[in-house]
């Protein structure tokens, strides 16, 4: 009895989870499109303030005893940060070298390149079901993308060191939590401000400093209150993507991430008319599928891991 209500109780804070970065990933979208429209700021150096304020975040969230900060030696965690850096360079260059479409094409590689990394390197395994679940979802994708996908030799580089470098940050989140026995806001307390140095770092080689565009340009009031509302619910999305990772898996995670795609569209239709066309839609209902199939299976696997725990002696 007390194991049900403890399986329940946890099942309850993955739904509360998921349910923060849903709201709080739809919503930095919206705001961000909103920012690079009306105001024009740069896309890496809004990332950068992303992180800079989650730091402050979780610095606030300590000095009220919300958690303890565990002592970690950067060298454990540099690759880490340094990872995060890639997955925000090589995204933005895959964007600005590839159509939307391939861009999303690219994207949806992410779930099997994390699959191949947890099998290869870190011995986990997935039943055939779960590995099937994938088809429609990349059908999904391609529904999605067909009309708007064209490839070329740096575009096509750029989406794959992309992929690569996003599966092996999502995979070490999760990775490094358990290796070393902290939670998402004692590894990410660290990850934050040591992401934050790498990025200002590589920031001046893609955007300008000073100027009209640069992070220390003329912006207005307006401008940075709502920079710094965006840089608010980044903090949301951070915490919850490091809590979901940690919790579940980061199969689960991207497979999530393909769900809150299908929410966005759906979103920009109903909210800011934007156009949605058959394929599309029959795209949106694939991926759907999938990540439906995906969660059926996963539930089941599960109760029977528990079944199985139940009858041994």
């Amino acid at each position: 009895m007390a194991d049900r209500l403890f399986g329940f109780s946890a099942n309850r804070r993955i739904v509360a989870g998921l349910l923060v970065n849903l709201l709080s990933s739809i919503c930095i979208v919206f705001i961000n499109k909103w920012i690079y429209v009306h105001y024009g700021f740069p896309n890496m150096t809004l990332t950068l303030v992303h992180f800079v304020v989650t730091w402050l975040g979780l610095y606030i969230c300590h000095k009220m005893d919300v958690f303890s900060p565990k002592s970690l030696p950067v060298r454990r965690i540099v690759w880490l940060a340094l990872s995060f850096c890639g997955f925000v360079a090589f995204t933005n260059l895959s964007l600005q070298n590839n159509s939307i479409g391939t861009y999303q094409l690219a994207k949806a590689m992410t779930t099997p390149v994390i699959i191949l990394i947890q099998t290869t390197y870190y011995k986990k395994t997935f039943s055939t079901k779960i590995k099937l679940t994938l088809v429609p979802i990349t059908l999904g994708v391609i529904l999605n993308s067909y009309y708007d996908v064209r490839f070329n030799l740096l575009g096509t580089v750029f989406a794959a060191l992309g992929v690569l470098v996003t599966s092996l940050y999502q995979v070490w989140v999760g990775a490094k939590q358990h290796e070393l026995q902290v939670n998402s806001m004692q590894l990410l307390y660290y990850q934050a401000p040591l992401s934050s140095g790498f990025l200002l770092c590589i920031v001046p080689c893609f955007e300008p400093l000073t100027g009209d565009g640069g992070i220390f340009g003329p912006w207005s009031l307006p401008a940075l209150m709502t920079v710094l509302f965006s840089g608010v619910v980044a903090f949301l999305v951070n915490l919850s993507i490091y809590w979901i990772i940690g919790n579940t898996s980061a199969v689960t995670y991207n497979m999530f991430g393909h769900f809150k795609f299908c929410i966005t569209l759906i979103g920009g239709y109903l909210l800011f008319h934007d156009p949605l066309s058959l394929n599309q839609a029959l795209g949106i209902l694939c991926t759907l599928a999938g990540i439906l199939s995906y969660t059926h299976f996963k539930l089941v696997e599960q109760e029977e891991g528990k079944s199985r725990l139940a009858q041994r002696p």
